[in-house]
Parts: C-alpha cells; sequence; structure tokens
C-alpha cells in the first residue's frame, strides 16, 4: 500500500493477547497491510493526512485497512445498542493531529475536528472476508485484563476459515487453541510447525510404503493437526509472511497424491501395478480439480468457488481433499482391507472433480448472464438468529462476542 499516510500509535497500555501488547499487535497489523512502519513522534507528519490508532483495542486488518484509504473518518468501538462508544482511531489531515490525539486520550470532543465522519467498524468495513471465506461483522474491542481470555478466543476465531473440510472445521478447533497458545507463550514459530508438518509428510509417507499403515495413520493425522495449528499462529501472533505462505501450501498441495501412491505401495508389498489405473485418475483429477478451483476464481467468480453458493460451501466439508480422503483410507484399514482404500479415494476423486467441472460450467452461463458472481455470505444476514438453520455453520455467531462488546 505505497503512498499511504503514515501512522502513529495512541499507547494508553491495553493488555499482552496471544503474547503480544497492543502497540506491537496494531503494528504488524499495519506491516500486513502494507504500512512498513509507524511514526515514533506524531510531530514528524508534516504534510497530507495522519492516521491515529489507540493501542489498548484490538482491531481486525481489514479495519485499519479500510481506514488508511478513507482520509476524513473517525471510527468508533464496537458498541451495544443504545451505547455511546469512543472514538478509537481518526485519519485526519496533519493539520488536526493534534487534536485528534486528544479525542482519542478522551481528552478532547470530536466536534473539534472538522469535516470528518464518524462510522463503526460495521459501517467501515463489509461482513464478507474474502481471504478467510466466511460472514463475520468487523469489531473493535476494548483490551482489558479481565477480559484477555476471551479476546483470545475471539482472536483465535476469527482467524479460523469458514469454508473448509469437515475434519478442520469440526474436529481441530479446541485442540487447536491450546496447542497454539502453547506455541505463542514459548516464541514457536508457524514455519516451526510448517517444518514439524513436513517431517511428519515424509514419516508417513515411508509408513505407508512399508505397509505400517496404523503409524502411517497417526503421523498424518498429528500432520493435518499441525497444518492448522500453523495457520492460526500466524494470524493471532501476525506473523503471515510470503515464505511461509508458500512454504505451506507447497507442502499441502504436492504430498496427498504421494500418500495415496504410497499407500498402494504398501497395500501390495511393491510396486503397484494393479492399482495404476486407480492411481493415475487420482492424480489427473487432482490435479483439474485444483485447475478448476484456480480458473473459477481468476476468471469466473473473482473469489473462492467454495464461497459461491450454499452447496458449494457445504460440499468443500467433504471435497476428495486431504483429510476426507484419509478418513477413506482409515476406513479401509479398519476394515481389514487397506487396499480397497485406494478404490474409494481414487472413486471421490472423480466424482468431486466431476461436481466442480459442473459448477465451473454453471459458474460460466450464470457470470455471462448477470455479470460478476457474488458470494452467497455476503448476502446473508449478520445475525445468526435470524439465519436460516443451513446458513450457520458458516457465519459467525455474534452472541460470542456481544459481551465482549463496549
Amino acid at each position: 500500500m505505497s503512498g499511504t499516510a503514515p501512522v502513529y500509535i495512541v499507547d494508553r497500555t491495553g493488555v499482552r493477547l496471544w503474547g503480544l501488547d497492543g502497540a506491537e499487535r496494531i503494528t504488524r497489523q499495519l506491516r500486513q497491510v502494507g504500512v512498513p512502519s509507524v511514526l515514533r513522534d506524531l510531530g514528524a507528519a508534516t504534510a497530507g493526512s495522519v492516521v491515529l490508532v489507540r493501542s489498548d483495542y484490538v482491531f481486525e486488518e481489514r479495519t485499519l485497512a479500510d481506514l488508511i484509504r478513507q482520509p476524513g473518518v473517525v471510527v468508533t468501538a464496537s458498541a451495544s445498542n443504545g451505547t455511546r462508544a469512543p472514538i478509537v482511531a481518526a485519519h485526519v489531515v496533519v493539520a488536526d493531529a493534534a487534536t485528534a490525539r486528544a479525542v482519542l486520550e478522551g481528552a478532547a470532543d470530536a466536534g473539534g475536528l472538522n469535516g470528518v465522519v464518524v462510522r463503526s467498524p460495521e459501517d467501515l468495513s463489509t461482513s464478507f472476508v474474502r481471504k478467510l471465506h466466511k460472514a463475520v461483522p468487523p469489531v473493535v474491542l476494548a483490551a482489558r485484563p479481565e477480559r484477555a481470555a476471551a479476546l483470545e478466543r475471539h482472536l483465535f476465531d476469527g482467524s479460523y476459515k469458514g469454508v473448509t473440510d469437515l475434519v478442520t472445521k469440526w474436529l481441530w478447533p479446541r485442540p487447536a487453541r491450546a496447542v497454539v497458545g502453547i506455541c505463542a507463550r514459548n516464541g514457536i514459530s508457524p514455519n516451526m510447525v510448517t517444518s514439524v508438518s513436513f517431517a511428519l509428510v515424509v514419516a508417513a509417507t515411508l509408513c505407508f510404503a512399508y505397509g505400517w499403515f496404523g503409524t502411517g495413520l497417526l503421523c498424518a493425522w498429528i500432520m493435518t493437526f499441525l497444518d492448522t495449528v500453523d495457520g492460526k499462529l500466524a494470524r493471532v501472533t501476525v506473523t503471515s509472511t510470503r515464505f511461509g505462505h508458500y512454504f505451506d501450501h507447497s507442502i499441502d498441495t504436492v504430498h496427498p497424491p504421494i500418500w495415496y501412491f504410497a499407500w498402494a505401495w504398501g497395500a501390495v508389498g511393491g510396486p503397484p501395478w494393479d492399482y495404476a489405473p486407480h492411481l493415475g485418475a487420482i492424480l489427473a483429477f487432482y490435479v483439474a480439480g485444483r485447475l478448476i478451483e484456480a480458473f473459477f476464481k481468476r476468471f469466473v467468480g473473482s473469489t473462492s468457488m467454495f464461497a459461491w453458493r450454499p452447496f458449494d460451501s457445504y460440499f468443500r466439508l467433504i471435497l476428495a481433499r486431504r483429510n476426507p480422503n484419509l478418513i477413506l483410507l482409515m476406513a479401509s484399514y479398519l476394515a481389514g482391507n487397506p487396499g480397497f482404500g485406494v478404490t474409494l479415494v481414487a472413486i471421490w476423486t472423480v466424482v468431486s472433480t466431476i461436481v466442480l467441472t459442473v459448477r465451473l460450467v454453471q459458474g460460466a452461463i450464470a457470470r455471462g448472464r448477470g455479470g460478476k458472481l457474488r458470494p452467497w455470505l455476503e448476502e446473508v444476514g449478520d445475525d445468526r438468529g435470524t439465519l436460516p438453520g443451513w446458513a450457520r455453520p458458516f457465519v459467525a455467531d455474534l452472541a460470542a462476542v456481544r459481551h465482549l462488546v463496549q
């Protein structure tokens, strides 16, 4: 975000969350949205506009990014109905910087800022988070010691993708939050966790190839769990990097077909020629499915195809990706016929890719008829109480954060 207004953090001493104090969290968030550094002295801003942010409030990256893009705006904290919320951030001309700082510190009234618009977080940013494929209204929350545990949970929940596979969505969140806490408190970085995941990928591959399916499945499931942990750790500690993103996603993309080949090798005790058609179908349709997803996002929907309509979000829960396929392999192992697992994975991979192909064609037709496709999560309401039951698994539960609102 080159050419952006400089940012000054009004330090009012908040509380440490996931190992970070408020000023450090905001500084890291600003780097994520393209602001490489913050002002140490407000007087160093001499021309144009300047952004001021209180460090004793918890902001989301999208709120900071939208504020930076909109001069002449002051932002309040989130508030309950009828409650007057304090102003906690502002984007003003340099001439009003001192007044804005006084307003944020509670020493002046916002009336002293001419030509500004007061906005709540909900007014400033949209509810749909494209990067995480979910709908959740933005909030700005006071960081108080008695709320620390609840705020950490809020930050963790906010880091979770809304649309993903069934294991990641419903089995891993609680244990992952505990492990993320251990990592954050002990200085374990996301890339360290990803490195352990990579080692487990290799270990599971070798175990499968030697026919040690039980041990291999244990390594594989731990790897999939850590694959959840590293991403959430990166988000709650605001340490996401380009290298970490590509390191993690490269592993995720490449290793599943290798596992299936190794599993087939272990099932027959040598080169799996009998399963060559199955493995060929798995590889061809897996690659085709990935290409379809990329094509849809680039040329058809401008967002993940799994966020287009409710059917797509539900289908993503069971799509022939690593975790659902591991369930098929584990079921075949427990049934005493591991080789049949390769057949199951091949069938489900082919079926999944056929479904994706149909959805790609339907999306292209819809795009041709009505223009840009909108994710269905942009169209739903913000309150889970007003949502139909089928939509609720993909929309944030506002009741879980209402008690944190100012």
